[in-house]
Order: C-alpha cells, then structure tokens, then sequence
C-alpha cells in the first residue's frame, strides 16, 4: 500500500473516532455520573427533567471517555452485568421474529470470587458468557469489568423514545378532543400542550444522550482491558482447531496482542501447559492426538497463557468422564488459589458448584430465578426450579436413592403472574428469588418451616 493511500485511511479512521467523540460531547443533554444502570428501566422522574436549570447543569456532565463507576472499584466488584439483554432476530419482513436468549438478567462478580451460572439446556447461560465477552453485541443493558464499562445495549432507550412520542400522540388527542367538546378552555389547552411537549422532549433528549454514550463505549473499549477477561469454551474437540498445533494454537492470542517474539511466546506457551499438568513435549502436537481431558487443558491453557484476571468457564466439565471431571475442577481451583482468578462458572449439575463456587445464580429460559450463596442455596431452595435441579442430583444411597421423586418444573401449574409480575426480591440478606408480592409471602413460610425441621433434625 502506497504512503498516500495509507495516510488517506489512517486520516478516515480518525475523523471516524472525532466525529464519534464529538457526538457524545455535543448531546444536549447528559446522563449524570451517579446514574445507575439498575434503575434505567424506570422512566426519568419529572422533576429532574422538568426543571430548566438542572438540565442545563447536566450539560457540563456529558462523558467524553468511556464510562466508569468509581462505586463497583470501592466495593471490589470486578464484573457488574446490569439488565442484560441478548435477542437474536431470524426472518425479514412480516416473518422477521426474535428470539429472546437473554432477558433483564443481572449479577455481580467479587474480585477473588467463583460465580456460578447454572440451568438446563438452552437457557441462555452460554450466551451470557458470551456476550459478557463481546462475542455478540448486547441488545440492551451494560457490562462493567473493573469500573469501565465494556458492553452497552440500545434498545430499551429507542423502545422508550418511541413509546414516549406515542404516550405524547394520544395525550395530544385527548386535549384536542376536550378543547372540541368544551372541557377545557383554549388558554389551558396550549398550556397543558406545551408542558406535555417539554416533558416528552427532555425525556427523548436524556435517552438521545444515553444511546451517544453508549455507542461510543461500545466502540471504545480497550483491548488491554478486554485482554484480562478470557474463556474456557464448552466442547474440547470443536473449540481446537484441527489444523493447528498446539504451540500455535494457544500463541495465536499472543500473536494478535501483538507479542511476535517466537522464543519469549515459545516459553509463555511451555510455562501455560506445565501449569495445567502437561509437558513441553505436547506443543508440537495436534489435537486429535490427545484425550477428552488433555484437550480440556489445553483449552485451559490457551486461556491462562494471557494471563487473565477473569475467567468465563463454559461448562468445562460436561464432556469429560467424571475420574477427569474431579481433575478439571481440582486444577481450576488451585488456579484461582495461585494466579488470583475470578470465575465464571457455567454448568448444569448442581452438585458440581455447590463444592467449586461461592455464589449461584440458577437461570431458567433466559431469566435469574433465584440468585444466593451456596449454603444459603442448598439450605433454602425456595424456587420450583431450583427445586427441580436438585430433586436430579442423584445421591451414593442405594436405599435413599429408591425413594428419590423427581420434581418437574411446570410454569403454567407453578405461578399466577396474570395480576401481578415477578421481580427479583431480596427474601433474605443476600439471596434474591423471582417472585411477586403473593408469592414472597409463601416462600417466607417456607423458609420458617425448614428451619424448624433443621432444628428438628439437628
């Protein structure tokens, strides 16, 4: 490529981030550094955009680098997924329809702590690892690794820009309807128009700003931050390349983070595979020559040869035979012990992360139903669906084991949410279940009558 040509696409891609910057700095309105994603599924109260002079102070307060909360690095969170939302769409025109994979699903990570994803099958726990990656862009909410954030949707602000012009629409109509049948005079028909069109327009320009900030971040995410964050994928054999070495496969990361020295990667990748329990002799291999578990530690050690500080653990364990199922869990939890690792920890077996994790989050059809830690969890199971999972762990009593009934998970025959909808609750100090107003009440029974018969018991 030519100099011309180069400086030409170098100039293009920097007017690309001016203009991008530009547009955060110029939205006539801010969001205030103190806003919580938690809370942006609540309309913006009145006051605040109502008043003139506040939003003109909330100009000075548009962010012109990525946003970051001070807050989550106080508290030592090192991820924050807040209302996360992952749709897939299939389809064009009137056979377009979407798919919701992930639906208002939030949870925080403790620095140092194992967090555990569990459900059945389809539920949407892989595609949460996934997007908290950025192997798909998110559909609504955001994503924070370390008080930045790294992942930020859109929809639900252009959902409530347009269903704000619509509330407008309708409200307009009724006041011209009352001006016509002699209800209201004209004198308080222009001014109730003109306080309903300023209301409108100040909530359309706080979702204007929101979305400018949040396309920004999205685009300007840093690579060394996202660096720390990697993943152990679920199937050993398909997430390998066949045509590749081993050597190659777990330098490759290296080598797009741009370390091209081949003795100083060669030694990273020797240091990566002892670490996980195999031999220097194993990089110039492929990875058909090797078992079901080797593979899985070789996926381990591409992972930890970037030397994270966050690991998504998709599933490691799932394919594997249980004698190798005991050895992955064993060396993923001197892992977190040595290198300091926080984990996320995606299966479906119960009795796997109650041992492995500190926290659990059981998900069912895109959705965090119940959320504690794991004695808490064990000693508590308050959802139908938790007590689903745990009614198929099976137990090393033949005796016990005969009289074992499965639960089935039925939500039709479960809940009434026809009046009122669910919402995550905190039910007791740190453990949060979906659940509306009826339901929390019964599951507070509950848990009274398990720690009487604990009692009892004991």
């Amino acid at each position: 490529m030519s100099d011309k040509k180069l400086d030409s696409s170098m100039k293009s891609l920097l007017a690309k981030d001016e203009s991008l910057y530009q547009d955060a700095q110029e939205a006539e309105l801010s969001i205030s550094k103190h806003d919580d994603d938690s809370n942006e599924h609540e309309p913006p109260q009145e006051d605040e955009l109502s008043n003139v002079e506040n939003r003109q102070e909330k100009i000075d307060e548009i962010m012109s680098k990525c946003k970051f909360k001070q807050e989550y690095v106080d508290d030592k969170v090192i991820l924050s997924v807040n209302h996360l939302k992952q749709y897939f769409f299939f389809g064009a025109g009137p056979n377009r329809y979407k798919l919701k994979a992930v639906h208002d699903v939030s949870f925080q990570v403790k620095e140092g702590e194992c967090f555990g994803l569990v459900g059945e099958s389809g539920c949407g726990k892989t595609t949460t690892g996934r997007s908290i990656i950025r192997l798909y862009n998110i559909t609504s909410g955001s994503i924070y690794y370390k008080g930045h954030r790294i992942g930020a949707g859109t929809r639900w602000n252009e959902k409530e820009i347009k269903y704000t012009k619509i509330r407008l629409n309708k409200k307009l109509k009724e006041l011209s309807n009352g001006l016509k049948e002699g209800k209201i005079t004209k004198e308080e028909h222009d001014k109730v128009v003109a306080e309903e069109k300023e209301k409108a327009n100040n909530i359309i320009k706080v979702q204007k700003a929101k979305i400018k900030q949040a396309k920004y971040d999205d685009s300007h995410v840093d690579p060394q931050l996202m660096r720390e964050i990697q993943m152990i994928f679920q199937d050993p054999i398909d997430s390998l390349d066949p045509r590749m070495t081993v050597e190659t496969i777990i330098s490759e990361g290296l080598q797009i983070q741009g370390f091209k020295n081949k003795a100083e990667n060669h030694q990273r990748v020797v240091e990566a595979l002892e670490r996980v329990g195999l031999i220097e002799d194993y990089a110039s291999r492929y990875p058909h020559e090797f078992s079901g578990g080797q593979r899985q530690r070789i996926g381990i050690a591409r992972a930890l040869v970037m030397n994270p500080k966050f690991l998504i653990c998709d599933e490691p364990i799932s394919a594997l035979d249980v004698s190798i199922r005991a050895q992955i869990i064993n060396l993923l939890n001197d892992l977190k012990d040595e290198m300091g690792l926080s984990l996320l920890f995606i299966a479906h077996d119960l009795s796997v992360v109650k041992y492995f994790c500190d926290r659990i989050a059981v998900m069912y059809f895109g959705e965090i139903v119940e959320l504690a830690t794991s004695d808490e969890l064990f000693k508590h199971p308050l959802h139908p669906y938790t007590k689903s999972l745990l009614s198929a762990i099976p137990k090393p009593n033949p005796l016990t084991e005969k009289n074992r009934v499965r639960i089935t998970y039925n939500p039709q025959e479960c809940h009434d949410y026809s009046v009122e909808k669910p919402k995550l609750v905190e039910i007791l100090p740190g453990h949060f279940i979906l659940a509306n107003s009826s339901e929390v009440e019964k599951y507070q029974e509950e848990i009274k009558t398990l720690d009487e018969q604990a009692k009892f018991e004991y």
